[in-house]
């Protein structure tokens, strides 16, 4: 088999995973979940545990130690079958908290503190660097294998280029957007189909062995028991430790949750709990399978490959030997996919952390405090961020493999990195299930873990000293997990014991340890609608406009203010942290909100008062506390109405005032000049020049009489649609060239995106005209910035409505006034200051509710900021009592 053909393959294969991955996010993006959400989905992207140390090197590991390499399976299997209840309730607590990593749970559990975050993610980045290296070891010993040159540069060449790949891959799908929840579904179903791939190919690889290679399971029984009593050094190989079976079943199965490609898949990408109910007994089962012919692959190869064959590669030089290139090539696959899967989520899963809670914190501190207003976007820094965290991570397992020169030493780093993220375990183990746990306790626990671990095993590991000798009969292995996690949990216990715990930090423990979301009860932030849209100004930057506006909506109409900004109450604030926390982490939002919004932090008594309250009478307090808000927030829509009408009645009187003088004028002025047009001597230049006054005056009549009637028959319901076909383009040129005439003297700039334009519409082209050339007339007179812009955007969204936003860089409207903007005796302005008398946007409205669409104003967008939408089809219109649907008039 040629280098070639190899190549090409792996090509293909990557093609495939790209094409997958691009599908499921398309999927997503168009609301179909249903299937990326499903169990079997979720269960198959728990296999990235089984990376390319346990493909290639359990055989190898079996080869040298016997059953050990078990242990590496056993743990996962005792905790997903023994404490799967466990796990629910750590996906329960971590989606309450919108958690989005290993080190964001410990942070947001332990007062939100993004150092104690900081060092978790140095240990993340410790043990997984030498760990990436190990993938892309496999990936060129595997080429190797397929080629006559052991070329080390050569190597280095194809790690060069897979982890380039790698990088590319990850970037494209995991960093694609800053969704609230850090779900990536393309990547996530790419490693589903991957798992696939890899268990196919080593079931083949068994199968092969164990029925046409030998005689079936007694035969493979026989030649064990042929080798161990043949062997003495194979046969002390496979002795039984407890001491060290024991510690690395712990290690083994603490690390299923803490390593951080392990939580991201487990606990960040799930949907919901319930997803463990299938992978209780389904992942254990996968890590069967995977397991069940490790043994007979590595006896037989023993027996069947010349002496000196690594035995790290028998599932490869097993099949070539025999002369089967094509089960070869399903095996490479298989092995490819196990690399490939484990640096792709890992470096998501740190590139994650890195940027949370190393880079965006460092910019926080560089910055003092966040402008809002800056016209840079903090949504497109966490992403760069994140993309320059990928490209670090897998360059820097790259660089570590290139340094290594791919030296055996590689071989112990899947132990290494198990037992280095295991020091994270306690403190977040305690978190859970101890209210007593402080954040002092951690940071000691954690460090001293991180310190021990070190020295005593990770050095050691790369070549810097040698494992400790500990008493006979204990394995230096074993002796130091269990002084470094014996060290790590007594610190733990012995600070948290002698500590106090701030308020915020004794919030979150009563959050965690009794699975419920307390709001919190001493914050308190700025009322101002300012604040508000300082808020969803910072929420923009990160989410996006349109989620953090439909965000901002949806909470201010749960505080009976639909129409307004919501205001800054405990509830509000707190739930606005945990969305943001889901993009940039919780000691990040923590830190912006209070920056941004202000907030305060909270008092010791009120904190004891809604401990004392949960475990006394939470389900009454619930009640009182809901009859409360809705008994306020009736109160408060009472209170918004009364302030409402009032409004418009002085608006009503003011209008009728207006309309009577908008009357008065121009027929006294055709009064006054028919009469002078009947006198016989009047010149002939002054005739032609009060004829023209006369003609003038008349329009101003007819114009303000047919606004009058065109709200009248609009409000009726009885107006008559013309449906056709159009480009809003072509609409878009019409409007802005009608709507030129008003203030023609103002150097006014127009900024569109002409392609996104071009889109089909089906409606009353005349009526959408008029509205559109209202909001822009609107714009030219009132826009008071020195260089008057007009924005212009124009999408089709996934429900094929189509959306037109029309935003200045004025002013805007001022936030008490924004929920008058429509009505129809309402002026925002000195009514005296321009003509007309103020129905144009309540026309509008009525219009867009003909058409099927609606017209909002957008708050927070800087300017006054108006939003059309039409729907797909307009609606079925009753017209003079037949049901219509759009015939033209």
């Amino acid at each position: 088999m040629t280098v070639d053909l190899l190549v090409g393959v792996c090509l293909g294969y990557v093609v495939l995973m790209f094409i997958v991955a691009f599908a499921a996010d398309r999927a997503a993006l168009r609301g179909r979940v249903r299937w990326l959400d499903s169990p079997v989905v979720y269960t198959l992207s728990l296999s990235v545990y089984c990376s390319a140390w346990t493909f290639f090197g359990a055989v190898g590991y079996a080869t040298r130690s016997g059953l050990e390499f078990a242990t590496i399976y056993l743990g996962p299997t005792v905790i997903f079958c023994g404490a799967w209840w466990g796990l629910r309730r750590l996906v329960r607590v971590s989606r309450m908290h919108h958690v989005t990593s290993v080190a964001d749970l410990v942070s947001a559990r332990f007062g939100k503190s993004n150092p104690l975050a900081a060092l978790v993610t140095l240990i993340g980045v410790m043990a997984a660097t030498p760990y990436i290296a190990l993938q892309l070891q496999s990936v060129s010993l595997s080429f190797r294998a397929f080629t006559v040159e052991p070329d080390s540069a050569s190597q280095g060449g194809t790690a060069l280029w897979v982890a380039s790949g790698l990088a590319l891959f990850t970037i494209l799908f995991g960093t694609r957007n800053l969704a609230a929840d850090e779900r990536h579904h393309g990547v996530v179903t790419a490693i589903a189909l991957e798992a696939l791939v890899k268990l196919i190919a080593f079931l083949a690889l068994g199968i092969f062995v164990v029925w046409g290679l030998a005689d079936g399971p007694m035969d493979i029984v026989a030649r064990i028991a042929h080798a161990t009593a043949t062997d003495p050094d194979l046969a002390a190989g496979w002795q039984l430790q407890p001491d060290r079976w024991t510690a690395l079943i712990v290690v083994s199965g603490i690390a299923v949750v803490t390593l951080p490609r392990m939580f991201q898949v487990m606990v960040v990408e799930a949907a919901d709990e319930d997803r463990l109910r299938v992978a209780g007994w389904a992942f254990p089962a996968y890590l069967f399978a995977m397991s069940l012919f490790v043994l007979p692959i590595a006896i037989v190869g023993r027996e069947l490959l010349p002496a000196g064959s690594n035995p790290d590669l028998f599932v490869l030089s097993l099949p070539l030997s025999q002369g089967q290139n094509a089960l070869a090539l399903l095996v490479f696959l298989g092995g490819f996919s196990a690399a490939t899967s484990m640096v792709v989520m890992s470096a998501i899963a740190l590139a994650t952390m890195i940027s949370n809670h190393w880079l965006v914190p460092l910019w926080l501190w560089m910055r003092r405090r966040p402008d809002v207003g800056d016209a840079e976007d903090l949504g497109e820094f966490v992403l760069n961020a994140r993309r320059l965290a990928i490209l670090a991570v897998v360059g820097g397992g790259w660089v570590y493999h290139q340094a290594s020169g791919g030296s055996a030493a590689l071989a112990a780093m899947g132990l290494v990195a198990f037992t280095g993220v295991a020091q994270v375990f306690p403190a977040m183990l305690g978190g859970l299930l101890w209210r007593g746990a402080t954040r002092t306790g951690a940071y000691a626990g954690v460090g001293t873990g991180l310190v021990l671990w070190t020295v005593l095993i990770f050095l050691p590991s790369v070549g810097i000293g040698a494992l400790p000798r500990y008493p006979a009969g204990v394995d230096s292995l074993a002796g130091s997990i269990a002084l470094s996690m014996g060290a790590n949990i007594l610190a733990f216990l012995i600070l948290s014991l002698t500590s106090f715990p701030d308020p915020v930090e004794r919030l979150q423990g009563l959050s965690f340890v009794h699975a419920v979301e307390p709001d919190a009860p001493g914050r308190s932030g700025s009322g101002s609608a300012r604040g508000a849209e300082s808020l969803l100004a910072l929420s923009r930057r990160i989410w996006g406009a349109d989620p953090a506006l439909r965000f901002f909506q949806a909470e201010a109409v749960a505080q009976g203010k639909s129409g307004f900004l919501p205001d800054l109450t405990p509830r509000f604030l707190t739930r606005l942290e945990r969305r943001l926390a889901g993009s940039v982490g919780a000691a990040t939002a923590h830190a912006m909100i209070g920056r941004v919004g202000g907030g305060s932090g909270l008092s010791v008594s009120d904190l004891m008062e809604v401990a004392g309250e949960a475990s006394r009478a939470k389900e009454e307090a619930r009640r009182l506390e809901t009859a409360r808000a809705e008994l306020a927030r009736t109160a408060m829509q009472l209170r918004e109405a009364n302030e409402k009408l009032t409004e418009l009645s002085v608006q009503k009187d003011s209008f009728l005032g207006q309309v009577s003088h908008e009357l008065r004028t121009p027929m006294t002025s055709l009064r006054a000049f028919s009469e002078l047009l009947k006198l016989p001597d009047l010149p002939e230049a002054d005739r032609s020049r009060f004829a023209s006054i006369i003609h003038d005056e008349t329009a101003r009549l007819t114009r303000l009489l047919n606004d009058l009637l065109d709200l009248s028959v609009l409000e009726s319901g009885q107006v008559r649609l013309g449906i056709s076909a159009a480009n809003l383009h072509d609409l878009i040129d019409r409007a802005l060239d009608a709507a030129s005439s008003s203030g023609p003297g103002r150097d006014f700039t127009i900024d569109r995106d002409l392609p996104g334009e071009h889109l089909p519409v089906l409606t009353d082209t005349d009526r959408l005209l008029q509205v559109l050339i209202n909001i822009i007339s609107n714009a030219r007179k009132y826009c008071d910035a020195p260089r008057p812009e007009l924005r212009i955007r124009a999408r089709r969204r996934p429900d094929r409505t189509t959306e037109i936003d029309f935003i200045d860089n004025g002013s805007g409207i001022d936030p008490d006034r924004q929920a008058l903007i429509f009505e129809k005796f309402s002026r925002l302005n000195d009514p005296m200051r321009a003509g007309g008398a103020g129905l144009g946007l309540a026309i509008c409205r009525e219009i867009m509710t003909a058409l099927g669409g609606s017209i909002t104003y957008l708050p927070g967008q800087g300017g006054a900021a108006f939003r059309v939408t039409l729907p797909r089809r307009p609606p079925t219109m009753r017209r003079d009592g037949d049901a219509a649907a759009g015939a033209g008039r």
